[in-house]
């Protein structure tokens, strides 16, 4: 397996990390490999997504506002000026 090094982290960053990699439970190493998957996995939904058309995707904010409330079962959808 590859290895990646970065150079050139603040203290503070690195500090901030390793709070968040103790807290989770983890090693340093093995919370940013985490990071890593989890943004590996954004970047390949985001191209699955760029090259699918969605249905709805030329949808208005107010219609799509309108679709979840009638999906919820809230009643008349407001236009987009009366969104509480």
């Amino acid at each position: 397996m590859p290895a990646i090094q970065i150079k050139d982290v603040p203290d503070e960053v690195r500090d901030i990390l390793a709070a968040e990699a103790k807290r989770a439970g983890k090693s340093l190493q093995a919370y940013l490999l985490g990071v890593l998957e989890k943004e590996a996995r954004f970047a390949r939904n985001r191209e699955i997504v760029e090259q699918t058309p969605l249905p709805g995707a030329n949808l208005s904010m107010d219609e799509i506002v309108a679709a979840v409330r009638e999906a919820r079962g809230d009643g008349e959808a407001e236009t987009e000026s009366g969104i509480a």
